[in-house]
């Protein structure tokens, strides 16, 4: 939530900030003094803070020290009238995040506050995730998003961990099916047991039943399933219907990121037990709205590997990322952060060549597939939510190569 808690005693000044501020899409909380917006400092509160230096009984030092004793990642810009330099100095050397000198222009001001809000939210993100660790929920901890195909995933995993059957993987090439499949593990009763991960493809009988062995008890992950010989699919079956201790999770590459089904070159007695439960990994062009959030984890954690300090990111360049198709999907978006963080590339290389034209019809794909997903393929009904004509919703599925049949359940 972008919140901005404001604290000016000088009416006028503070009505300018609250509008600068709402056409930026912040939500602003407006007050005219300490004592009227102590209440709002908590160390669950999710904004930042812009107050005066200068203000008559409790100062712009009072709301910065406060706000560190009840929060001491709580982001405090402060705002100093003309000679006030050295004061904002001190302060910055006292844990404010920044200073502007009023009257500030506005692109500046919130060049500073977009900077605030993303080291907010950083902070409130790790918190989070560590709160979930607390209480060991690997899915949470592991499986980045808001979206909601990315909950809707974190609940299939959840689901699929608590049966001791085997789990069919499947998404777009660079999904992460091996990640995916080690969260199931480690969200099921067998967590604490082995998981290896091994490639299918000229996995043999001996070599196979090795393997099973030594996952006793834990998980054995078979990536790209549908490369597995006959012989060994043979093998895997018998193992699966000797009732061992060992759990089989697959992995299978869908080349159609829409896709929902796929007729896998297997042994037909294990491909039908295989499809009793699966787990379909979405691929970003589905979920747009999780590339921001993926690619700042990802450049994150690149700096703090590399010890350097992240750079800035621009709501411009975020809509450029969201504007791509990714057809790499998460090991493509972490490679092009990884040389972002490090400053092999610049904003402009990692958001591609991509003209006007392009970012919208990019964007209006993924509309059209949110919608498609939400009615669940009915044609008729997504045109009418989207109010278009028939004609034209079908004019755009085609030239997106879209078929509204691959969303019905």
């Amino acid at each position: 939530m972008r919140q901005v808690l404001v604290i000016d005693d000088d009416r006028a000044v503070r009505d300018a900030l609250v509008q600068t501020l709402e056409l930026a899409d912040c939500r602003v909380i407006s007050t005219g003094s300490f004592v009227a917006a102590k209440d709002y400092i908590s160390p669950d509160f999710e904004g930042i803070i812009l107050s005066d230096i200068r203000m008559p009984g409790r100062d712009g030092f009072h709301v910065l020290n406060y706000s560190r004793e009840v929060d001491h990642d709580l982001p405090v810009v402060l705002l100093t009238g003309e000679g006030d330099i050295p004061m904002a100095v001190s302060a910055m050397a006292q844990g404010a995040f920044s200073f502007l000198e009023k009257p500030c222009d506005s692109k500046d001001l919130m060049r500073v506050l977009e900077r605030a809000l993303r080291a907010r939210a950083t902070v409130l993100e790790n918190r989070r995730l560590k709160t979930l660790a607390t209480v060991g929920d690997p899915a949470a901890r592991l499986i980045f998003g808001r979206s909601t195909l990315a909950e809707a995933l974190r609940h299939e995993v959840r689901a699929a961990a608590r049966l001791e059957t085997a789990v069919l993987v499947k998404g777009a090439p660079g999904t992460g099916i091996a990640k995916i499949a080690e969260v199931l593990h480690l969200c099921s009763a067998r967590a604490k047991g082995a998981f290896h991960k091994r490639s299918a493809s000229g996995l043999e009988r001996d070599a196979l039943q090795r393997e099973w062995q030594a996952c006793h008890g834990g998980s054995l992950f078979l990536d790209e399933i549908t490369a597995l010989s006959e012989d060994a699919q043979m093998a895997l079956l018998d193992l699966l219907e000797a009732g061992s201790e060992t759990r089989l999770l697959a992995g299978c590459v869908t080349r159609d990121p829409l896709a929902r089904t796929q007729s896998p070159a297997l042994n037909n007695d294990l491909f039908y037990r295989l499809e009793v439960v699966q787990v379909r990994i979405p691929s970003l062009s589905e979920r747009t709205e999780d590339i921001p959030v993926l690619f700042q984890r990802y450049v994150t954690q690149a700096c703090e590997q590399a010890g350097v300090a992240e750079p800035e990111m621009s709501a411009d360049f975020m809509a450029e990322l969201m504007a791509r198709d990714w057809p790499g999907n998460a090991h493509a978006l972490m490679s092009a952060a990884m040389r972002f963080a490090l400053g092999l590339t610049n904003p402009q290389d990692v958001g591609g060549d991509f003209g006007l034209t392009e970012q919208m019809a990019q964007i209006e794909r993924s509309l059209l597939v949110a919608a498609l997903r939400k009615t669940k393929g009915r044609a008729s009904l997504t045109a009418e939510q989207l109010k278009v004509p028939r004609k034209t919703f079908y004019d755009r599925l085609a030239r997106y190569g879209l078929k509204a049949e691959e969303f019905r359940e």
